[in-house]
């Protein structure tokens, strides 16, 4: 069995179904013989959803909002059953409800898992299109797992299958030593540790969820990263548990709330420890502040929640030198100066990448 995530970037227009389809019809006409694939939503479309829901009630609840957010993913799973439908395959789509992944409440970790939805679904069919990023809580509510947490959930179905790897598709083929659309530069790791790779995503790289990544050590999964292309598909990064290089991050979405008190602050830090989220300590213009660093839109869930008096909140963009167990954190406000920062530190670490691209080496 062969479990597949084909993220965003791969359905930016219909086409891009249909490259996914074809893809899976050479996998089953290889040999292959049941494929299970996890889809993200279209590109851009779950900030579209979260938009148009704030529009209407900035104050709308959790569970209402986490509904509305699953939606794109779900359209995604049918656009694609469509596809692979066309092609005269066998193959039938599950959302959150029928995937046989349970959730608690709140938070929307993982607790508990039965394969037998899907084992049935594959008895019937070559192909199953998983709905990424949800699942269902004991009421049996649907739930979100967070952003980019699709590939959470191919981790997750990799493991109930009892399935030790699966192959997670974005449009850079693996794991760099920074993010190549900002610094042309960056190399690919061929081979990357778990441990690694999560503090690469908890401090801002995009390439796998790092929720993903700590649930596929748990479990024993390696994680294969790829990129479909034209040309055909193209393997960057083994994540397995071995392995390590030196990086540069760029954290865009960062947030810093700045407190009167280091009381405050520190009160916020520890309740945001309790649920896994990444936070720096900083100071500006006098005060005690804290950035958040991951999973931001279930952070800021919690702040508004807490009551603990706040003097500001914005956002930040970070810039972060991870090189074992050494990290080095640069908030910049602009976007600009961030990226020439990035691309700076990465220079200073990899000279000889840097000097063979321009001619220098």
């Amino acid at each position: 069995m062969t479990i597949l995530k084909f993220g965003g970037s791969n359905f930016l227009d219909p086409e891009g179904y249909h490259r996914v389809a074809r893809h899976i019809a050479q996998r089953l006409a290889t040999g292959e013989n049941k494929i299970v694939v996890v889809v993200s939503a279209m590109k851009g479309e779950t900030d579209r959803l979260k938009a148009q829901m704030l529009d209407l009630n900035k104050q709308a609840s959790p569970s209402n909002l986490d509904a509305a957010l699953a939606i794109g993913e779900m359209i995604s799973a049918c656009l694609l059953e469509a596809a692979v439908s066309r092609l005269g395959i066998p193959v039938t789509s599950l959302d959150g409800y029928g995937l046989g992944i349970v959730t608690n409440s709140g938070r929307a970790t993982v607790e508990s898992v039965d394969p037998g939805p899907i084992r049935s679904a594959l008895q019937e069919h070559d192909v199953v299109i998983a709905a990424g990023a949800q699942a269902i809580n004991q009421s049996g509510r649907l739930t979100f797992l967070g952003r980019n947490a699709s590939d959470l959930t191919a981790v997750v179905i990799a493991s109930m299958l009892e399935e030790h790897a699966c192959e997670i598709y974005s449009d850079v083929p693996g794991v760099y030593t920074g993010d190549p659309n900002l610094i042309p530069e960056a190399q690919l790791i061929p081979e990357i540790a778990y441990e690694a790779i999560a503090a690469m995503s908890r401090y801002g790289a995009k390439v796998l969820h790092h929720g993903a990544v700590e649930y596929a050590e748990r479990h024993g999964v390696t994680i294969f990263c790829k990129s479909l292309t034209s040309d055909g598909v193209v393997t960057g990064t083994t994540v397995t548990g071995h392995g390590n290089a030196r990086s540069v991050t760029v954290a865009r979405d960062a947030v810093v709330i700045s407190f009167a008190g280091v009381a405050e602050r520190d009160n916020l830090c520890a309740l945001l420890d309790q649920h896994d989220i990444t936070t720096i300590d900083v100071e500006q213009n006098d005060r005690f502040g804290l950035c958040i660093m991951s999973d931001t839109d279930f952070a800021m869930r919690l702040v508004k929640g807490t009551g603990i008096p706040r003097v500001s909140i914005g956002s930040t963009m970070v810039v972060t030198v991870l090189d074992a167990s050494v990290r080095r954190v640069h908030l910049i406000g602009d976007y600009e100066r961030a990226v020439s920062l990035a691309r700076q530190l990465h220079e200073q670490m990899y000279p000889r990448a840097v000097a063979e691209r321009f001619g220098r080496g």
